[in-house]
């Protein structure tokens, strides 16, 4: 196959790819980020302890983490066709992909969360702050390198996950990488999938990296 022929359809996988780790990396963060501080808020110590509610969120997520992707895509197969309409394709990717990852970044956003220094937090509560004070004003903000650094990961991650997905038809460079790479035995084509897929999870770390480092001087200064 000559490079005219792949470039097509390189680029319609990227552009497929994109899509669908974008659009489930928004989903995660929507859901995964509350998840996480009710985590941390509801844990001992925490400022709505509540061991009942902690524990349940805690094994939600911990059954979500520990699920191989290929299995939870299968599985959620008539989830996804009743949501969207069908299983196959970016959009019906999204499902499985964003279910895959909140309970994922759910963790890391845990981990992010209770960095915090508490002396912070007892600041906060000292001079009247009530539970939302106490999140938006010093634990978020606190965190956000650290958030920046997870969104980052997920990210990552989650393009590892698109790729899977192209072996149900799932669109994106993993499919174009099994139908025209595996299937038809072009090596030059399976070879320019990873170099993209190399190259793609290289710009987002060194762009996630750059934002860190922004805020963490920022942070610093202030």
């Amino acid at each position: 196959m000559t490079w005219s022929e792949m470039q097509p359809l390189l680029s319609q996988g990227i552009i497929d790819t994109l899509y669908m780790v974008l659009w489930s990396t928004l989903v995660s963060v929507a859901v995964g980020l509350p998840l996480g501080v009710l985590l941390v808020l509801t844990d001992k110590g925490g400022l709505l302890r509540n061991v009942a509610v902690n524990k349940v969120v805690g094994v939600v997520v911990n059954i979500g983490r520990s699920l191989p992707f290929i299995v939870l895509l299968i599985a959620l197969i008539p989830f996804t066709t009743l949501v969207v309409g069908t299983f196959i394709g970016p959009s019906a990717m999204i499902v499985p992909l964003a279910i895959g990852a909140i309970p994922f970044f759910a963790r890391l956003v845990e981990t992010a969360v209770r960095e915090v220094d508490h002396g912070l937090v007892e600041a906060a509560q000292a001079m009247g702050g009530g539970v939302p004070t106490v999140v938006f004003k010093v634990l978020l903000p606190q965190a956000l390198p650290s958030l920046i650094s997870s969104v980052t990961t997920t990210f990552i991650v989650l393009i590892g996950y698109s790729a899977m997905a192209g072996a149900v038809g799932g669109g994106g460079l993993g499919s174009v990488a099994i139908s025209y790479g595996y299937q038809r035995f072009e090596t030059q084509f399976m070879l320019a999938t990873v170099v993209i897929l190399v190259l793609l999870v290289t710009v987002v770390q060194l762009l996630g990296d750059a934002a860190v480092r922004l805020l963490a001087r920022r942070g610093r200064t202030s």
